[in-house]
């Protein structure tokens, strides 16, 4: 599995862009906000011959959902999130404005619940769905066994783990959820996260401060 990573918005949100060698592929947390990033996106897509067959949130916060409507109406596809991040969806264009940002629309309506255990298939490739609440209360990783790798959204980082203030949050979910559904991982399991460089599930086992 090939794994493209778009860093893009304000927030420097890491949009990911998983292929294979049929060259379809499933678009993850598409972050771009202006049009400029949203015809980025698309001509880098288009540039690589790859065919989306699938638009996936790890979660629901705006800077993940900004071009979810842009990639949806373009590519025909339905937003794919767990159910209990929709009530985040519907207020983006609100929650924006607290930054004294201007969003034209919120997300389109999930068209697909993802559920703990689901399998995500595109080409040749296989995800599994692991709910991890905490960080927000729908939050998902998507994880490869055979090519061990785990798109992990804002759940944890290199060193470090999602905030947990933000409503639907809470510290002790996230940390506990983490203990149970990722560190019982592989080592070598690489994890891509919303923000920031990769790491591996054995580097966070022993180096992440909030793990220990």
């Amino acid at each position: 599995m090939k794994i493209d990573i778009i860093p893009i918005n304000p927030w420097q949100e890491n949009t990911y862009i998983l292929s294979d060698e049929t060259k379809e592929c499933v678009i993850v947390d598409p972050g771009c906000l202006s049009p400029e990033e949203r015809e980025s996106v698309a001509q880098f897509i288009e540039d690589k011959g790859y065919k989306p067959v699938r638009l996936l949130q790890t979660h629901m916060h705006l800077d993940h959902v900004f071009g979810s409507k842009f990639i949806a109406d373009k590519y025909n596809l339905k937003l794919e999130a767990h159910k209990d991040d929709e009530f985040w969806g519907e207020q983006t264009v609100e929650y924006a404005a607290n930054f004294g940002m201007q969003v034209d629309s919120n997300p389109p309506a999930i068209g697909n619940y993802l559920n703990e255990g689901d399998t995500i298939s595109f080409g040749s490739s296989t995800l599994e769905v692991i709910h991890v609440p905490g960080h927000s209360p729908g939050g998902v990783v998507f994880y490869s066994k055979e090519d061990k790798i785990a798109i992990v959204g804002d759940v944890l980082f290199r060193e470090s783990i999602g905030r947990a203030d933000l409503p639907g949050g809470d510290f002790d979910t996230l940390v506990s959820n983490i203990k149970e559904k990722l560190l019982v991982l592989d080592d070598e399991v690489s994890i891509y996260p919303g923000h920031g460089p990769a790491s591996t599930i054995g580097h966070e086992r022993t180096n992440n401060p909030f793990l220990s």
